[in-house]
């Protein structure tokens, strides 16, 4: 979704819709705010008073697409400063706001992901996000939670100053909670508070997760499910309950004392239907999405709806081949990844999910792609007589939507974090050992990076690398991954 969230909000220099944020070394909310017009400036080459260095070099469009299965995504508004409905599929029927309900049951595998910030506009009270799940039918429902992870950005993973590129082979580096949730996602991991299977009766609604979210704090969440049949979900915001209690304490002279007290307790499954039934979308919404040729108009706004593809899988190869012939020494390709509609690197490819179903003042795709697993398999084949050696980089280079021959980079990139995740890849070493790395990178915009790997690759025969990873839910797109083949004097 990358402290993330702050007490104003952080402006996205080239990705309005998204939950990038600039960084910070102390352990402190940032401030974040909503996209303007004019934010987006798809190409910064030329602009920019930093120096910038141009690599002359290929770019292609990323082989493969997204799957079919469908997500819950919640980020709109990405603020919460008052309680409401945040994303509902229930059927509109007996409810008193129906713009509210999406009316769009799902059915077998799909995903969750919800990201939000609380900051109540006016006490200070913890709120709550509860995650409901109905069943319309007169069977009983099943879900089963195949893997589940929530995090906050102070409590579970507060905001550290990390190296660039750090070896994290037991998950333990981290920055932030869109940082965690990527490397647990990936290492297959799951927290006990969600339980593995979830029973629904007969028309009935249940509460999947009641999960709090401090003043000013952030909270990232992502499921993957699956059902045997037909439900709808809601993803709903409310304050603590406060209740006054009788107490009694016995004084120093040993006699009772009746008093009064105040708790607080996580909203009612009651309570939680209620809102449902009579309650509005969260106001004050984000800016709408205004779609334009003109990248210094374009805003892309916010997700709330149901996108369409959980992972990007692929075999890298040249056109019709089964393998990828590496470049000659000293040059590179490369493949974007999360691309939008003005950051195509020339490709014209945009990655960004369709929306099966969203709110009219939502984004129009699921840009960003977060918690998208990309699945990269790279067979690198040297088709020279020489021994060769080709490196995979991981990078974050100047956005740009019109030059497909040539990646632009700072010299010394501005303090703007625009990834913060952890990358896996599989290769084979000298000897043919396979090779299994957990890099956790933290790159600014416009920023090069060291090889993941690199593969001593003899004449005339191939070796296979396989790159994935779980877009950050506080990245800022585009990146891409680079094949690049090195020069004699580079060996």
């Amino acid at each position: 979704m990358f402290d993330l969230f702050a007490s104003l909000l952080i402006a996205q220099e080239s990705a309005p819709l998204l939950v990038a944020q600039e960084n910070r070394s102390k352990e402190e909310l940032l401030p974040h705010q909503v996209p303007q017009p004019g934010e987006d400036q798809g190409s910064s080459v030329g602009r920019s008073p930093a120096a910038i260095v141009t690599e002359p070099q290929e770019v292609r469009p990323l082989p493969g697409s997204l799957n079919e299965i469908p997500v819950f995504n919640s980020n709109s508004p990405e603020v919460i400063a008052q309680e409401g409905i945040l994303l509902s599929t229930f059927p509109k029927a007996g409810k008193s706001q129906a713009i509210a309900h999406l009316e769009t049951p799902l059915e077998g595998r799909f995903d969750i992901f919800t990201h939000h910030i609380s900051r109540p506009a006016t006490e200070q009270r913890t709120l709550y996000q509860g995650l409901l799940v109905n069943n319309p039918t007169g069977s009983p429902r099943t879900l089963k939670i195949l893997q589940g992870i929530s995090y906050l950005n102070s409590k579970d993973a507060p905001f550290r100053e990390l190296l660039p590129f750090v070896e994290d082979p037991q998950g333990h580096v981290y920055s932030g909670p869109g940082s965690r949730l990527v490397s647990d996602t990936l290492r297959g991991k799951s927290q006990t508070q969600f339980p593995e299977i979830l029973r629904i009766p007969p028309y009935s609604t249940v509460v999947l997760a009641n999960l709090p979210i401090p003043v000013s704090g952030a909270r990232s969440t992502y499921l993957q499910v699956e059902t045997d049949g037909s439900v709808y979900l809601a993803n709903l915001a409310k304050y603590e309950v406060r209740e006054e209690i009788a107490t009694s304490s016995i004084s120093n002279n040993g006699s009772i004392v009746e008093g009064k007290a105040v708790r607080s307790r996580p909203p009612s499954l009651n309570e939680w239907r209620s809102l449902l039934t009579q309650g509005q979308l969260v106001e004050p919404r984000d800016l709408p999405p205004v779609p334009s040729k003109d990248p210094g108009r374009i805003i892309y706004g916010r997700v709330a709806g149901i996108s369409v593809g959980s992972q990007w899988e692929a075999t890298v190869t040249d056109p019709d081949a089964e393998s990828l012939a590496i470049p000659a020494p000293g040059e590179a390709i490369s493949f974007p990844i999360s691309t939008t509609s003005t950051g195509t690197f020339g490709t014209d490819q945009v990655q960004s999910a369709p929306m099966l179903t969203r709110y009219p003042d939502t984004a129009l795709q699921g840009h960003g792609n977060y918690l998208v697993h990309y699945k990269l398999t790279f067979p690198l084949e040297n088709t020279s007589d020489e021994y060769q050696w080709t490196s995979l980089t991981f990078q974050t280079p100047i956005k740009d939507d019109l030059h497909s021959d040539r990646l632009s980079f700072f010299e010394s990139p501005p303090n703007r974090v625009f990834y913060r995740g952890t990358v896996r890849i599989n290769y084979p070493n000298e000897y043919r050992r396979q090779i299994t790395r957990y890099v956790h990178l933290v790159q600014h915009r416009g920023q090069r990076s060291e090889p993941l790997a690199t593969l001593e690759i003899p004449p005339g025969t191939s070796r296979t690398a396989e790159i994935d990873f779980f877009y950050p839910p506080d990245a800022t797109p585009p990146q891409v991954i680079t094949v690049r083949t090195l020069a004699p004097e580079e060996r």
